[in-house]
């Protein structure tokens, strides 16, 4: 196993959603069942809380320095103060097909939007309800994508011609390309970038590096793995806990590699005790830095404080 330095030692129950924040140089993340949105800063270590009304299940930056939390039923913007205080825009509502859903993994392309999605929560009905939805300022639309599990590993390569999609449920364990239009934001020509029922661990959260490798969390494994454009396995690096769940790219050279984690249930060994703490690696290849939502759809909620 390689150094690594714990951030936080939480316990997230399920530490989800890394976010590096180049401007402030701070990791953002969240905790979802706790509501938390939780935040470090490099400069002093210190760590910071927020609570939403509503599980939130991934995060991305603003241009106008506001979190964007998907939660259960909608998409806010979130004012985080310094003493705690939230103050939330909603951005978009969703009405689910089924009963017992909410947001899952997302992130923003390099045009602003955000791709995000949903999924239902408890995974032993194996209900293929979820779907991958973009919210720009047309508002929320979709599914572009249908028929998920458990979507989550959403990434862009660095050129942003390519979309990365995975389903982390047991019965799926898929990864896939998709050709990406930025301009229009269309998504073409799915393809299996790797099926992962043949390696250790279920496909999570995931991260791409600027020579367009593709990292991502090996679920109940205790790995990364890292495979080339072309699909191909270069390499498996061990984490402190057996169920890593999302890595992002940062720090200073944008180098270090912070992993979030779940806590697993009782039967799983655990050695380390580190399961749901957020720690950071040292990986030798530079991500790419993280966009920011900007296109804001033109009918929005008036600002809740909470």
């Amino acid at each position: 196993m390689d150094d690594f330095q714990i951030i936080a030692r939480g316990p997230d129950r399920v530490g989800e959603s890394p976010v590096w924040d180049a401007r402030t140089q701070s990791l953002w993340w969240v905790d979802i069942e706790s509501r938390r949105i939780r935040r470090w800063r490099s400069a002093d270590g210190a760590l910071s809380a927020w609570t939403l009304p509503e599980r939130v299940a991934c995060i991305a930056l603003a241009d106008d320095a506001r979190i964007i939390a998907a939660m259960e039923s909608r998409i806010v913007a979130a004012s985080l103060a310094e003493d705690g205080g939230v103050s939330l825009q909603t951005l978009a509502r969703i009405e689910h097909p089924a009963s017992g859903m909410r947001f899952n993994d997302g992130r923003c392309d390099p045009f602003g939007r955000l791709w995000v999605g949903t999924m239902v929560m408890d995974q032993a009905l194996n209900l293929a309800q979820g779907g991958l939805y973009c919210l720009d300022e047309r508002g929320l639309t979709g599914p572009h994508v249908e028929g998920l599990l458990t979507p989550n590993g959403t990434g862009l390569s660095p050129d942003a011609t390519r979309f990365y999609l995975s389903d982390s449920h047991p019965r799926s364990q898929q990864i896939w390309a998709f050709d990406f239009e930025g301009r229009e934001g269309r998504l073409s020509a799915r393809r299996l970038f790797v099926d992962m029922t043949a390696l250790p661990g279920r496909p999570d959260g995931a991260a791409v590096d600027i020579e367009g490798h593709y990292w991502i969390c090996a679920n109940d494994a205790g790995l990364i793995h890292r495979f080339s454009p072309e699909g191909r396995l270069v390499e498996s690096r061990a984490v402190p806990f057996p169920k890593p769940a999302m890595c992002a790219f940062g720090g200073a050279d944008m180098a270090t590699l912070f992993v979030t984690s779940i806590v697993p249930p009782a039967q799983m060994p655990d050695p380390l005790g580190l399961s749901g703490a957020v720690i950071a690696l040292r990986v030798g290849v530079p991500g790419q830095i993280e966009p920011r939502f900007s296109r804001y759809p033109a009918d929005r909620g008036a600002d809740e404080a909470r």
